[in-house]
Order: structure tokens, then C-alpha cells, then sequence
């Protein structure tokens, strides 16, 4: 499902227009964001799952190409762990 199909489903199911719903949207990822950028953070809607921020240590990697060593740095990512109610 694409953001403009999703922005569509539920613009349908609220009875609200699109432009409300693709605010609501972005209002909703925007939330998420900001949920997101502190320090060891997480996100929790309950039935839905967890967005939880995770630092992944510096690592050594291997080049597909030429088989060469290479040094991967650490970085932060996000994970996602799903609720009762998608499994």
C-alpha cells in the first residue's frame, strides 16, 4: 500500500477529505519522527507494534565485488517489532 492509498482509505473510512487525511498522515509521521530522535527512544502503539531507535556498533564488512575488508560505521537505525494483532 502506497501513502496516497493509504491517505485514501483513510480520508474513506473518517468521512473527512483527502487534504484532511493527508495532514492527518503527515501529522502522524511527524509524531513518529520526533518520537524517534531522542537518545535510546521508542514508540508504542498498543495492538499495532513498537518503533524502538537502536545504535548498531562499528563492524567489519566485506566488499561483494572484490572481497576486500572494509570497515562498516555504527549508526543508529530503527527497528520495528509488531503487536499481538499482526501476527
Amino acid at each position: 500500500m502506497t501513502k496516497a492509498e493509504l491517505v485514501e482509505k483513510m480520508a474513506k473510512d473518517a468521512g473527512i477529505s483527502k487534504v484532511a487525511a493527508k495532514k492527518a498522515l503527515e501529522s502522524f509521521l511527524e509524531g513518529v519522527n520526533i518520537g524517534l530522535k531522542k537518545k535510546n527512544s521508542r514508540v508504542t502503539l498498543v495492538g499495532f507494534g513498537t518503533f524502538k531507535k537502536v545504535y548498531r556498533k562499528t563492524r567489519m564488512g566485506r566488499n561483494p565485488q572484490t572481497g576486500e575488508k572494509i570497515k562498516i560505521k555504527g549508526k543508529n537505525t530503527v527497528t520495528f517489532k509488531p503487536g499481538k494483532n499482526l501476527q
